[in-house]
């Protein structure tokens, strides 16, 4: 019995309910999926080697875990109590969405989506769940590529898109306090009126969540030049299991009291808790931006290219991001309206984007060097964005990817962290592994690179 109530006190990710069965199993790698590739349960109490780390995708079977409940009737009439007749989700039609991942690889079966305005409201569900033994899931925007924010079998679905407030915007330091539930594209919107960025931007800014970019530790195109969510964000309050609310909603970039505990929440993907509210440093917005699109012969190219671009444009280098031609290539044949910016195809291409205040410097210094890497041989062809809207269509070659390879069909996706010097050695091994195989879909092996 101390067993069963140690483990209704867990955070009810889909992670965690695989993570349980596996340790009363007898294998600690039987399960589905890991989306973020942490430790299971069994593993970590067995061992503390942090490094040894077990990855996978393979689809083995696992079975619901008896120690969870079925919803009944009574719990949905709970639910409606606390959030209201129309916030409590048992409709198919709009289940199916919230069942399904972005990359329709993985399928839950959950009967119930709900539809929290508060963190108030969040606290009485999870204090409920916990109290019940009913498995949930946290979810955002669903855009996720491995599966995390979707059920295994019928978990609970919390989705966080009515919490969806801007609380506050110090136009002094620039510090953004904001609802989880906020899209990162109109978070993006509101900064700019306001002359301030957001420090992270992504492909899916469109239906992302901020709270699920924090819960991921989203990287995106902008990492090159603010860093991490870690290094970002100030504050977090975060719903634990037991449905206890976690204020830590600091906004203050400078505080040396006691644990900064914020930190084990970002990443976590809602195994420890629901983050509910957010605050973040924005930077101030920056008048020139520059964007050049350039053709590189092979990998290493790609790597020295890297180190001139920090080199020579260290404090207005916002951007570098890499594909090869395979990348390139289904882009072009998939995604409509994009096309290619040089003449010919390259083995390799690096967008490189400066943002600064002086847009004839800006300029100038990255037509500089973009010569001198054309007259060192460095770069085989490269060309520099006119106007604003072949800036986009540059862009739209690097975030159009992701879309594209759906449009190729089945994909595997991967956020990898190797170093740089590796990173394409992954790419080559891949394609030798498969083989003949890799002849079906190459175009899904071709990488996109954020150092």
């Amino acid at each position: 019995m101390a067993k069963r109530k140690a483990y209704s006190l867990l955070w009810r990710t889909s992670r965690c309910l695989s993570n349980y069965h596996s340790l009363h199993s007898g294998s600690p790698h039987s399960i589905r999926r890991f989306s973020s590739g942490v430790l299971p349960n069994a593993v970590f109490q067995r061992s503390f080697n942090l490094r040894s780390r077990f990855y996978g995708s393979t689809a083995t079977l696992i079975q619901r875990s008896p120690l969870f409940s079925e919803v009944n009737s009574d719990d949905v009439s709970y639910f409606k109590s606390v959030l209201g007749e129309n916030n409590v989700i048992q409709d198919e039609d709009r289940l199916q969405p919230a069942n399904t991942d972005w990359m329709h690889k993985y399928k839950g079966s959950s009967k119930l989506l709900l539809l929290p305005r508060s963190t108030e409201e969040v606290s009485h569900v999870m204090r409920y769940c916990n109290s019940r033994h009913l498995a949930v899931v946290p979810q955002g925007g669903n855009t996720g590529l491995v599966g995390g924010s979707v059920p295994v079998f019928d978990e609970v679905i919390i989705n966080m898109s009515l919490m969806n407030k801007i609380i506050s915007l110090d136009k002094v330091s620039g510090i953004l306090v904001c609802e989880a539930g906020c899209i990162l594209e109109n978070l993006e919107s509101f900064l700019d009126d306001e002359g301030f960025v957001m420090p992270l931007d992504l492909g899916a800014k469109g239906s992302c969540q901020i709270g699920g970019n924090v819960s991921t530790n989203a990287g995106g195109l902008r990492l090159v030049r603010y860093g991490s969510l870690h290094g970002n964000v100030l504050g977090l309050e975060v719903v634990l299991a037991n449905g206890t609310v976690m204020d830590m909603l600091g906004t203050l970039r400078k505080d040396n009291t006691g644990y900064d505990l914020k930190h084990l929440f970002i990443g976590s993907e809602g195994s420890l808790g629901v983050v509910t509210k957010v605050s973040i440093l924005t930077p101030t917005k920056l008048s020139a931006t520059n964007v050049a699109f350039l053709a590189c012969n092979d990998y290493l190219s790609c790597q020295r290219l890297l180190l001139e671009a920090k080199r020579k444009l260290g404090e207005v280098l916002s951007a570098f991001e890499f594909l090869d031609n395979h990348a390139m290539d289904v882009v072009l044949n998939k995604l409509e309206g994009a096309r290619n910016p040089l003449p010919g195809m390259y083995n390799f291409y690096v967008l490189i984007e400066t943002t600064g205040s002086d847009e004839s410097y800006d300029r100038e210094k990255l037509e500089k060097f973009l010569f001198g890497l054309m007259e060192g041989g460095l770069v085989s062809d490269g060309v520099i964005a006119q106007d604003i809207n072949q800036v986009a269509s540059f862009w739209r070659i690097r975030e159009g990817i992701p879309e594209a390879l759906m449009k190729s069909g089945a994909v595997y996706k991967y956020d990898l962290s190797l170093p740089l010097e590796k990173m394409y050695d992954l790419v080559e091994e891949m394609r030798t592994q498969l083989g003949a195989a890799n002849d079906l879909n190459q175009e899904a092996y071709g990488p996109q690179w954020h150092p």
